[in-house]
């Protein structure tokens, strides 16, 4: 049995096509995390939060790394690593946009992964020339008079999404962790990490088969793409 026979049911439905759907999704994903990182920015002072459930905060910190504030390698490096993965991503979706056996669900996923990688590089290269950074309990200002905080390509990255859903101490009798404070999910993210992680998980659970085609269509199967 051919792997067309086995995905024959995964062929992409007439309607929207794959190339617009991936646009709509990038461009909805930077559009809506860019509108709330400048509204967080703008409306609360680093550090301030606001409860919105008892296991849901807007928490404003910034971070110079990778997604959930890591920091692992040098800040420049990060932003045009990337940059140059963008334009990776977008490669690939261009080049698989006719595969006639990758399923919508693929697509979507490299979508909100392109599109939360891209989310992030607009606060590196230009929040730092963009906002002023004020002293709490200051906001900042977008297009300050006497420039931003940084230069160009050196911004750092906003996050608010905040989810406390547990906190406790460890018993003192528990071994090496007694007595410690522990916080379940202490992880602050915004929208464009979310996107990535959310694409990435979909990716792994439902749509590795069509990875494996997708890549296939770029070597030119012609079996995998539309005449």
């Amino acid at each position: 049995m051919t792997e067309n026979r086995i995905l024959s049911d995964c062929k992409k439905p007439s309607g929207l096509s794959a190339g617009w759907l991936a646009l709509i999704i990038i461009l909805g994903v930077i559009i809506a995390d860019q509108a709330l990182k400048i509204w967080v920015k703008t409306s609360f002072y680093l550090g301030e939060d606001l409860a919105v459930t008892s296991w849901f905060q807007l928490k404003f910190i910034e971070n110079n790394g990778m997604a959930f504030g890591m920091e692992l390698w040098n800040k420049l490096v990060l932003t045009f690593g990337r940059i140059v993965a963008v334009c990776l991503f977008i490669w690939f979706l261009y080049k698989i946009k006719a595969t006639t056996q990758i399923r919508r669900g693929f697509i979507v996923c490299v979508a909100l992964i392109t599109a939360g990688a891209a989310g992030n590089i607009f606060d590196c290269v230009f929040y730092g020339v963009i906002f002023n950074n004020p002293m709490p309990p200051e906001v900042a200002t977008i297009f300050p008079p006497d420039g931003g905080y940084s230069t160009w390509f050196e911004g750092r990255v906003v996050d608010m999404l905040y989810f406390p859903f547990f906190d406790f101490y460890w018993p003192e009798w528990v071994p090496v962790v007694g007595g410690r404070y522990y916080e379940f999910f202490a992880y602050i993210f915004n929208l464009a990490d979310s996107a990535i992680c959310v694409g990435v998980a979909l990716l792994i659970f439902f749509y590795s088969k069509d990875a494996t085609l997708a890549f296939k269509a770029i070597s030119k199967n012609p079996d995998l793409t539309d005449n």
